[in-house]
């Protein structure tokens, strides 16, 4: 029997709301696996951890979720809880970071036609990956101290060959797995930055022969994601560009409630929904658990052993058949299933499968 060590930080606003369900789901899943089970330790860090003890990521906390096999994050931070220079405290960036989570994997699915603004598209034709650089780019500088000049102020778009190369072979490798696309995403025809992340990429496609490849730039980017969404595979970007382009992808398929995330690195992993803290709605048991319960099945591909992958197969299907039915809803999406409602439902799909 494997046991797997799994971090959950639920995290502030909704967050706990739908960890919850991801635990839950996980929990459904772990009954029907023959040779893998799950410990998880649930850690505070996030806005109403700084409120609490003055850190939003405690030095030991951190320490601590190096010793798990992988981190399920629900969502952190409170609009109105910032640092003196007025920045939203952000300790899921940090985590990235610390801990080198250079590739963030976002997944987009469309699970019913119902679902999408875009009245022209069935289930399962919107399915590509965006796949984002999550230690460098624009949000690199963030943490830079502001120069005395108070009339200015300068952010710096960063670039290095390493993080750029391992970034692209993880996208191609992502893509070898699928339908054998990569479309560059970059501004390539006016930052230097980004012509010297386009010069890397065209180097490191050659080390995969069998997989084509495009470049667009960003601009284009979000209007063929609106008007074709149905021809990319994987897209690979840098890190604001991939924050922008996640956001308006997960609006394909119903919304950032449908949008789960990892952010990997080489020795650790974070799994999240993409969604923010959305406090105007915790504890109201009406956010959508999907995108969490969806992220727990990347971690459970990321763990990447034959039970694990069976529980992830387990959770998709259920996830697929369930909104198969326009009926199976939260309210975002139109209908009326409390978030533990969903999760529920979910729970008893898996839990009806014969495997």
């Amino acid at each position: 029997m494997i046991t797997h060590k799994i971090a959950v930080l639920p995290g502030d606003g909704i967050g706990p709301d739908v960890i919850a369900e991801g635990v839950k789901t996980l929990r459904a899943v772990e009954s029907k696996l023959r040779d893998a089970t799950f410990e998880l330790r649930e850690f505070s860090v996030g806005a109403e951890e700084y409120l609490r003890n003055g850190d939003p990521l405690p030095a030991e906390t951190l320490a601590r979720c190096k010793e798990h096999h992988a981190i399920l994050l629900g969502a952190m931070g409170l609009p109105n809880v910032r640092w003196p220079d007025g920045l939203e405290m952000t300790p899921q960036i940090d985590l990235r970071e610390k801990l080198d989570l250079y590739c963030g994997l976002r997944p987009i699915r469309l699970y019913h036609a119902a679902d999408t603004p875009l009245k022209r598209y069935e289930a399962g034709q919107i399915d590509f990956v965006i796949i984002r650089e999550s230690t460098e780019g624009l949000f690199s500088g963030r943490l830079a101290k502001p120069p005395a000049n108070r009339e200015e102020r300068t952010d710096t778009l960063r670039v290095t060959r390493r993080g750029s190369e391992r970034l692209f072979r993880a996208a191609f490798r992502e893509a070898s797995r699928r339908r054998g696309l990569v479309t560059l995403v970059d501004k390539a025809n006016v930052l230097p930055s980004m012509a010297f992340f386009r010069e890397i990429f065209d180097a490191i496609s050659r080390e995969f022969p069998n997989v084509r490849t495009e470049k667009i730039y960003v601009d284009a980017a979000a209007l063929y994601l609106v008007k074709r969404p149905e021809t990319f595979d994987v897209l690979v970007t840098e890190n604001m560009f991939g924050d922008i382009l996640s956001d308006l992808a997960a609006g394909l398929v119903g919304g950032m409630g449908m949008a789960p995330s990892g952010d990997i690195g080489e020795q650790y992993a974070v799994f999240q929904p993409s969604h923010g803290t959305a406090p105007d709605i915790a504890g109201r048991g009406i956010a959508n658990p999907i995108a969490t319960i969806l992220s727990v099945v990347l971690m459970l591909d990321w763990l990447n052993t034959p039970e694990t992958s069976r529980g992830a197969t387990l959770i998709r299907g259920a996830v697929e058949r369930l909104f198969a039915h326009p009926g199976n809803r939260t309210p975002d999406l139109g209908g009326s299933l409390t978030t533990g409602q969903m999760g529920d439902r979910i729970v008893d799909e898996i839990l009806k499968t014969n495997e």
